[in-house]
């Protein structure tokens, strides 16, 4: 097992020596097991989380028990957004999608770093549009688009976050993320296994051809990823 580095989190990569120097004692090393709850909805966030290598799930719940996702957030940004926009909380809850490792700020040490510094303000600002591309995308294409087009985009978000081409998922839970019946995963994944896209079983699923799977989804992927490029760039290019 790789040695954890706090700053494989894009946004803690990115901080200015001086920022890091005062962050990186305060930083805490958390394991982010498959489906740890690590928000509720509607209770204060007091812990700022900066994913490295896990996959966090922002779902919205209904009354009845029912659930759909509505954006996903890795090793590119933040987990707490509420925070600093000044919320405090969200109607959403933030479950772990894949497992993983990430660190964690406290909430007012983390607000006292935004109102202080200005490359911390200017990055997680930017990161808080893309995040709000991502759910008004998702919005549109669950209401507009295939289920076929819905999976496709799902599978390029997570493997955007994920360092190969397997994502640890089984279709009971993708069919929760996405609001709809397992049969018709069952027959979307079938259809893209089928014409040689991804290979699926007993809950993990490869992705084969990454370039066909990007030609074979709706424009909402292509929509989300490049603002999360131009929003939020590498270190030596901002």
């Amino acid at each position: 097992m790789e040695p954890f580095n706090p700053r494989d989190n894009k946004l803690l990569a990115c901080l200015p020596d001086a920022e890091w120097q005062r962050w990186e004692p305060q930083l805490e090393l958390v394991d982010l097991p498959l489906g740890k709850v690590l928000y509720e909805s509607g209770a204060q966030q007091t812990f700022v989380y900066f994913p490295t290598s896990a996959i966090i799930s922002l779902l919205y719940s209904l009354d009845d028990g029912s659930s759909a996702e509505i954006a996903v957030v890795g090793f590119e940004g933040l987990l707490g957004v509420c925070i600093y926009m000044g919320g405090g909380s969200t109607p959403s809850r933030a479950v772990v999608q894949s497992a993983g490792m990430g660190c964690r700020l406290r909430a007012d040490a983390f607000k006292r770093e935004f109102e202080r510094s200005i490359p911390v303000r200017h990055r997680s600002l930017r990161f808080a549009q893309a995040l709000i591309t991502q759910m008004s995308q998702t919005a549109v294409c669950n209401r507009h688009h295939s289920l076929e087009m819905q999976l496709s985009r799902w599978l390029l978000l997570s493997l955007d976050r994920l360092p190969g081409n397997e994502v640890v998922m089984t279709q009971e839970l993708i069919a929760s993320k996405l609001g709809v019946r397992r049969v018709s995963i069952t027959e979307a994944a079938h259809k893209l296994q089928a014409d040689g896209l991804i290979s699926y079983a007993r809950g993990h699923i490869w992705v084969l051809d990454r370039p066909r799977l990007e030609e074979r989804t709706c424009e909402c992927y292509r929509v989300v990823k490049k603002e999360y490029d131009r929003l939020i760039p590498d270190c030596d290019a901002v």
